[in-house]
């Protein structure tokens, strides 16, 4: 069985409920265009007339999917969510009624946020910490979402993790996952990846059981604060960079579907139809973003095979992370602003406050509330519209 780092053992039985859920040409379309581009899938995907050959674990037999073999003949899959169209009628005061929406603040603060190097400081400056500034954004947006009508879930409360484990209970995981990638054990590495391990996996695979097993939510949407390198950690630079991007699930590369586990995160993805309201979601909260802050739309290198452009927006990108594979529900990752760009620093140090004041030369809102507004207005336009 081959396995990404904590993953646990693939369920493929979970599929049984999306049996004659999609067409051949559906599943077709989404696998090549959205989720496995370039043919990434074809090592462990056949694709017959009426059904998909699906590989599962070495030595185990191959799981078969049977396609619907016309659009009307095509079973309902059970899930949790519900994409707008089955959503009850909303006031149009109220566009968010009876809307389930989970945040997910980034990262970790205080002094976790060293451990994860999202933390920089310049000179006597305030520390920058993303862990804290997104779950500031997450408290901003509560109050907001909730006078439309949503009821509103975070993902964390405060600045530690969520998860229980430590990265001194991860050395077995550290030294096999060093090992996996051809890299020597040695005393640092294995810090290091303990650590990673602790903040990159096992936190995120905990919220992922929060989200799939508790709040069951029909959104979820994950706050991040994008950064450039900046150097050396002990004297960082600022930069001139800023840009916004915002990510759905997707890109999936075939050495990460060389992973049991992925390929089966993949297939529920795909099966539940939630790239559609992944992607609409995500170019509503990217028109308004990037009206809000004017910044340009982030550029992926697509010769890493790393992103893909998807939609008809400039700013949304499709990329295989983690917690968007993981959370088995629309899941939209939020990337403003560079936060040691020169722009975004001046802003971040004036702190969070109403209204309008003098920063970096002109008057401007705290970068907290621009940000939590925008994307208040993104969702009220969406679920506003019937289309």
């Amino acid at each position: 069985m081959h396995l990404s780092s904590l993953a646990e053992r693939p369920d493929w039985s979970s599929l049984d409920k999306y049996q004659e859920s999609i067409t051949r040409t559906d599943f077709l379309t989404l696998l090549d265009g959205v989720y496995a581009p370039g043919g990434a899938w074809k090592s462990f995907i056949t694709v017959g007339d009426l059904a998909a050959t699906i590989q599962t674990s070495a030595g185990q037999p191959s799981y078969i999917l049977r396609f619907a073999v016309a659009p009307g003949l095509i079973k309902p899959a059970s899930r949790f969510w519900r994409q707008k169209s089955q959503l009850p009628a909303r006031p149009e005061h109220l566009p968010l009624n009876g809307i389930r929406i989970a945040l997910d603040p980034g990262h970790l603060g205080g002094a976790w946020a060293k451990m994860e190097e999202r933390w920089f400081q310049i000179g006597r400056s305030k520390p920058v910490t993303e862990g804290d500034m997104t779950l500031l954004v997450a408290r901003l947006l509560v109050p907001r979402l909730q006078a439309l009508g949503a009821t509103v879930y975070l993902t964390r409360t405060k600045s530690g993790p969520v998860t229980s484990d430590r990265p001194d209970r991860l050395g077995k995981a550290a030294s096999f996952s060093l090992a996996e990638k051809q890299q020597p054990a040695t005393s640092d590495a294995l810090k290091k990846e303990r650590e990673i391990l602790f903040y990159r996996v096992s936190e995120i695979r905990q919220r992922a059981r929060l989200i799939n097993e508790t709040l069951r939510p029909d959104l979820v949407l994950c706050l991040h604060f994008n950064a450039e390198p900046w150097g050396d950690e002990h004297h960082p630079t600022l930069t001139d960079k800023n840009h916004l991007h915002l990510l759905v699930t997707g890109c999936f590369a075939a050495k990460e579907l060389a992973y049991d586990d992925q390929r089966l995160d993949l297939l529920r993805k795909l099966l539940s139809r939630a790239y559609p309201e992944e992607l609409a979601v995500a170019e509503s909260i990217a028109a308004s973003l990037g009206q809000a802050t004017g910044l340009p739309a982030y550029q992926y290198d697509t010769a890493t095979g790393s992103a893909l452009k998807v939609g008809r927006n400039p700013f949304v990108w499709a990329r295989n992370l983690l917690a968007n594979r993981l959370f088995q529900c629309p899941v939209v990752y939020i990337e403003p602003y560079v936060m040691n760009s020169h722009a975004a620093f001046a802003r971040i140090q004036a702190g969070d406050y109403p209204g309008k004041q003098a920063v970096d030369g002109r008057m401007q809102p705290s970068i907290f509330r621009e940000y939590a507004d925008a994307v208040t207005r993104g969702l009220a336009n969406y679920y506003s519209s019937n289309e």
